[in-house]
This record gives structure tokens, C-alpha cells and sequence, in this order.
């Protein structure tokens, strides 16, 4: 799961194995490693990546299917109409 999830949230933002690892601070074939189930990464670098891809280290173990999105530094209006922009994608599908 945890490589599935890895490999998922790198492909939903467009991002190559090798924009990750530098990103990261890791080689490419640590990323290759985890997505490929090869290796786990350290609890730190979990903690790393799910911070990077802004979701829990839960979610990247497969034990909540919730994602976040990251408010700090704005205004109470923009997250409003950030908030009204999900409700709106809520109520289209």
C-alpha cells in the first residue's frame, strides 16, 4: 500500500522519480526502491514525505484515505473560498 500510495501522490502532481529525490534529498533509486516495494523508507523520511505531498502518514500507510490541503499564512477569506471551491467540486460529481 505504502508504495502504491507513494508512487500515486509523485504521479498526480507530475513529478519524475527524480524531481522527488531531490526534492527529498534522497537518490533516485530510494525513490525507485519504495515505489517498487523494495525497500520502506525510515520513519523520519515518512515523515518527510507526507509532509511533502501534504497528506497524514496514516494515509501513506493506508490506514485513513483522507488528504489535506495546506492553509497556513492565509487569510480567512481565501481559505473561505478555498472551502467553497471543494464544496462546489463536492456537489458536481
Amino acid at each position: 500500500m505504502l508504495n502504491e500510495r507513494i508512487k500515486q501522490l509523485r504521479i498526480d502532481r507530475n513529478i519524475t522519480q527524480v524531481a522527488l529525490a531531490k526534492d527529498l534529498s534522497v537518490s533516485k533509486q530510494s525513490v525507485s526502491n519504495w515505489e517498487n516495494n523494495n525497500i520502506q523508507p525510515s520513519i523520519d523520511m515518512l515523515i518527510k514525505i507526507a509532509e511533502f505531498f501534504s497528506v497524514s502518514t496514516d494515509y501513506l500507510l493506508g490506514l485513513d484515505n483522507k488528504k489535506y490541503v495546506e492553509i497556513a499564512g492565509l487569510s480567512d477569506i481565501k481559505i473561505a473560498h478555498i472551502q467553497q471551491i471543494i464544496n462546489d467540486m463536492r456537489e458536481s460529481v
